[in-house]
């Protein structure tokens, strides 16, 4: 038997324990490399998963909300102008209501569109109701009048097509940062000088 065991151990030689550790090394380094690149993928996607957050928060947070009435200016019984307040909602961001120029063109824009026509920029002012500051900035605490021109719906076009009685029209305020305000009104059958459009 003692033969028998002799034969197989001879021409044949072990691992060494510098072999030995030359694999088990290899083995370390290979797994840190990919340890690596697991946590770097992972380090990356928190990265962007928090500028997602702190987008979406900061859109939240620049809205602009109507406050009361929209009223509706009537000239031979076509709309002409519109009038509404806007305001910040409770912890919402300041959003800037510089109005356009000839120079410049405006941060906030407003739209109109009906079941006949839509004009993706109209001519707007923008009268400050309860604040004294300098700035074009509408804060939390303050209100702005917004008068939207609607001369150029009503140019151009035929009788039925104009914004008048029974009509439906959208418009839509959209500031350079947050949610846009929609706002869907139908003149009533009778109409004054003014009308309130609900």
């Amino acid at each position: 038997m003692n033969g028998l065991l002799r034969r197989f151990k001879r021409g044949q030689e072990g691992i060494t324990g510098l072999e030995t550790a030359i694999i088990l090394i290899a083995f370390v380094i290979v797994a840190s490399v990919f340890a690596y690149t697991v946590l770097s993928a992972g380090l990356f996607s928190a990265q962007k998963a928090k500028e997602a957050v702190h987008s979406g928060l900061q859109e939240a947070r620049s809205t602009v909300e109507l406050k009361g009435n929209v009223l509706g200016k009537i000239e031979n019984r076509v709309l002409t102008e519109l009038y509404f307040t806007v305001g910040v909602p409770p912890g919402g961001d300041s959003v800037d209501f510089t109005p356009p120029t000839a120079n410049t063109t405006s941060f906030v824009i407003i739209s109109y569109s009906d079941a006949y026509q839509v004009f993706p920029t109209l001519s707007w002012t923008m009268a400050k109701l309860n604040t004294t500051t300098p700035d074009n900035l509408l804060d939390g605490n303050e209100l702005f009048q917004i008068t939207v021109d609607l001369s150029s719906v009503s140019a151009n076009t035929t009788d039925e097509k104009k914004p008048g009685p029974y009509h439906t029209f959208r418009l839509e305020l959209k500031p350079p940062v947050g949610a846009i305000l929609t706002i869907e009104r139908t003149i009533p059958a009778r109409v004054d000088e003014i009308v309130n459009l609900y």
